[in-house]
């Protein structure tokens, strides 16, 4: 039985073995996780091969799904498909009865190799040390027929009807007003920081930032944003490597993650472009274009102010 420090031995050891597609049931899940996943893969490749990850989240039946959890899965399916990232597909159930379950199932050349079973969801906190959870190695034969069997019951995540057969619920509940809900979260008491786009000079930086890509060899797209050391220090930002999802004025739904030397930078780790292009976006700059400090005067904003909502949801304002 497995008690503590077990991502390890279920999330990785068997692709050390040979394994090369993991198929996941789990009662609630955070597409946060899912990036956190296919990124350390991807990050391990001197180790790892990329594989196939199926997640089926249990409960959507009965619960449903935050609009943002079900954006950043499909978000997660459209744009995950480069050579060194590993495939992923999600599924949400939507028949028979809500399954609480936790599997973890590795499958080898198609056939059933190992397999887990236990308390932990497919969540960054169950697999931290945030909370108490057990997994227990089981019979990889009988997981995946219990597996088939729940998959039966199941919609895919991007299917075009699945707005249809689950209910999409708000991240917060002050995100359910018909308030622009950048002013709504301003009121809602949340904690909040903002943080600024320029450098010490007060301009944008020439190589960093949200110009982090503008060098030879890079995609000129590639940015981030700067984050001052004390408020790296400050805990409102999940560091080591977690991701956290965010929804942003606009509606449009990021993963980040903290990294850099010093927790300096925020990026989107699956690709560091889509963070830029979202800017340049939102500037009405082209793609791969030079942003500068009056390109943002000219927007109306030179910072963008974070809300955080729990421990891996998060809301950007970049309004103006």
């Amino acid at each position: 039985m497995l008690t503590e420090n077990f991502r390890e031995e279920v999330l990785f050891c068997p692709i050390r073995e040979g394994a090369d597609r993991l198929k996941i049931i789990s009662g609630y899940a955070t597409p946060a996780m899912a990036s956190w996943h296919i990124n350390e893969i991807a990050e391990s490749l001197n180790m790892f091969a990329p594989i196939s990850i199926t997640l089926i989240v249990g409960m959507t039946k009965f619960d449903g799904i935050s609009i943002s959890a079900h954006d950043g899965f499909r978000n997660i399916v459209a744009r995950n498909n480069t050579p060194h990232q590993s495939n992923f597909m999600c599924q949400y159930i939507v028949e028979g009865a809500p399954v609480h379950s936790k599997l973890y199932l590795w499958e080898k050349d198609d056939v059933p190799f190992r397999a887990f079973m236990g308390s932990a969801n497919y969540t960054q906190t169950a697999f931290g040390n945030i909370r108490r959870e057990l997994l227990q190695e089981c019979d990889p034969d009988a997981a995946r027929n219990y597996f088939n069997l729940v998959e039966r019951d199941t919609i895919y995540c991007n299917h075009a009807e699945v707005e249809e057969h689950i209910l999409l619920t708000r991240t917060h509940p002050v995100l359910d007003t018909e308030e622009n809900p950048a002013v709504a979260l301003r009121g809602a008491g949340l904690e909040s920081v903002t943080l600024s786009l320029l450098c010490r000079t007060g301009e944008t930086g020439t190589r960093s930032g949200l110009n982090w890509g503008q060098r030879a060899g890079r995609e000129p797209n590639q940015a981030y944003i700067p984050l001052p050391a004390s408020t790296a220090r400050s805990g409102f930002f999940p560091l080591d490597k977690h991701h956290f999802s965010v929804l942003t004025d606009d509606g449009v739904n990021l993963i980040l993650r903290v990294e850099q030397q010093n927790d300096k930078a925020i990026t989107t780790p699956l690709n560091n472009s889509l963070l830029g292009e979202y800017f340049r976006r939102r500037l009405g700059m082209a793609n791969g274009s030079y942003i500068n400090r009056q390109d943002l005067e000219n927007y109306g904003r030179t910072d963008v102010t974070f809300y955080r909502i729990d421990d891996e949801q998060f809301f950007m304002d970049f309004s103006v």
